[in-house]
């Protein structure tokens, strides 16, 4: 698929479906995007669709149907949309470091496929109210799904969480307790931590 030259065009692409409940217009949404007036629209259709339906597919899908509707906060972004949000301060890392993260349709260093997206689980915000509390839900995604990397950020516990080709499955975060939760070669990373979220539903497909 080429890169839309026209309105229905990228109509059309937002009509991909990347899996049972989720589309790419889903993800094409971006405050810089609309605010800064930059199209957000991939170079690459066909590798962001490829990478976007493996991380719905294996992770999204799974933490809707075991928690309810996710809030997507904010999903691809064009190297174009990215570079302009990294220049600028708005939180953006260079194009190189979100590479087969929030750009899916960009390879990383070692040509490797991946995607991203931060989302919100309301379930969580009706239930928890103690900072520290999203690390119940880090561990929970930890046994049970096979994402390649979290991040959890102060507001509503939002958290970019990847798929990728080659997991590192390493779990950081921007809320207290700061810095990384875990992962490989730390004593944590391994074994069951079902004692973390008690109460929680179980995994369903």
């Amino acid at each position: 698929m080429r890169k839309p030259g026209s309105m229905k065009g990228l109509e059309d692409l937002g009509r991909v479906r990347l899996s049972q409940n989720f589309f790419l217009r889903d993800f094409l949404h971006s405050e810089i995007a609309d605010f800064y007036r930059i199209p957000n629209i991939p170079e690459d259709p066909d590798l962001a669709i490829e990478a976007g339906k493996r991380l719905c597919e294996e992770l999204l899908e799974p933490l809707q149907a075991t928690f309810g509707r996710l809030h997507i906060r904010s999903g691809y972004r064009s190297p174009g949309v990215n570079r302009f949000g990294n220049e600028n301060n708005l939180n953006c890392s260079t194009n190189a470091a979100t590479s087969a993260h929030h750009i899916w349709d960009m390879r990383d260093f070692d040509g490797c496929m991946g995607a991203a997206v931060c989302i919100v689980v309301p379930w969580m915000l009706d239930r928890y109210r103690d900072e520290s509390d999203w690390q119940r839900l880090a561990w929970w995604i930890h046994d049970h799904l096979p994402y390649a990397s979290l991040c959890f950020f102060p507001k509503l516990w939002a958290f970019n969480i990847q798929w990728h080709e080659r997991p590192k499955r390493v779990i950081q975060s921007y809320v207290r307790p700061r810095g990384i939760l875990t992962k490989p070669g730390m004593a944590n990373w391994e074994g069951d931590h079902a004692a973390v979220y008690e109460g929680f539903p179980p995994l369903r497909n």
